[in-house]
């Protein structure tokens, strides 16, 4: 149990923290390489199994198709956008999201979902693949949770990864130790519900109320918020741009502006 400060202003009107829920992608940890070398194998892939099947289509409604997708998945030159849906979607929103743009340049709906699952089967392995991808921590995430374990607060991921996904960073980063509980992609409801958060702090058996919940996406603040929670912050630092968070919600520069302090 411990308070949170803020660049030295207390949170949450000093109330007593029991656990921080984290999200992972963008938050604790930078993703953004392999999210984005996992956005450009799926339009490539598409795009290759696309011409493979349908040979009749002419190149600018393909070239057409993989602008539709890129857009859909929210990658550019710039990078991955951090509201985009390879940042915060879960894989099958993410699915959708291709057979939609297969749809729109008319592929039936039927055929548009077969086609997008055969893309997603093709390029699954790179998601989790931590022999070619090193997914790194965000700057000084190891000494917060140093602190908070010190001050007998409770970690928790919640995230739309799956949980493979999540446990094989939180195993690459030495840190799943510290971690008590997951909320992932596999789990129901999924966030953004705040249901999520109640099933979550439930089996840290904790209230919403006790807890603070840390994310990178609206969606995740709003959540927290309509969810009770105590603490809600922003973290604005895990990604080329910069995370488009509503004002009202604080943000994070860096971990060390949050400092987990023990009431005597």
């Amino acid at each position: 149990m411990a308070q949170l400060l803020l660049r030295g202003k207390l949170l949450g009107g000093g109330c007593d923290i029991k656990a921080v829920l984290f999200d992972k992608d963008g938050t604790l940890s930078i993703s953004e390489p392999q999210l984005e070398t996992l956005a450009k194998s799926r339009v490539f892939c598409a795009r290759r199994l696309l011409l493979e099947r349908h040979p009749e289509l002419i190149a600018p409604l393909v070239d057409e198709f993989a602008s539709l997708l890129e857009r859909a998945y929210g990658w550019s030159a710039s990078g991955i956008h951090p509201a985009g849906t390879t940042a915060v979607a879960s894989r099958e929103h993410n699915l959708i999201s291709t057979a939609t743009a297969m749809a729109q340049i008319g592929l039936g709906w039927p055929e548009a979902m077969d086609l997008s699952e055969d893309v997603f089967a093709a390029t699954d392995s790179l998601q989790h693949s931590r022999d070619e991808f090193q997914t790194c921590a965000t700057d000084g995430l190891h000494d917060l949770i140093q602190a908070l374990r010190a001050a007998s607060v409770d970690c928790a991921v919640i995230s739309n990864d799956e949980v493979a996904g999540i446990e094989a960073f939180l195993i690459s980063q030495k840190l799943k130790q510290h971690f008590q509980e997951l909320w992932s992609a596999n789990h129901s409801p999924r966030k953004p519900d705040p249901a999520a958060v109640d099933a979550l702090c439930e089996r840290l058996h904790v209230r919403p109320d006790q807890c603070a919940l840390i994310g990178d996406a609206n969606s995740d603040l709003v959540m927290a918020e309509s969810a009770g929670v105590a603490v809600v912050l922003g973290y604005g630092v895990g990604w080329k741009q910069r995370p488009p968070l509503y004002p009202r919600f604080p943000v994070l520069e860096h971990w060390r502006d949050l400092t987990v302090a023990v009431p005597c």
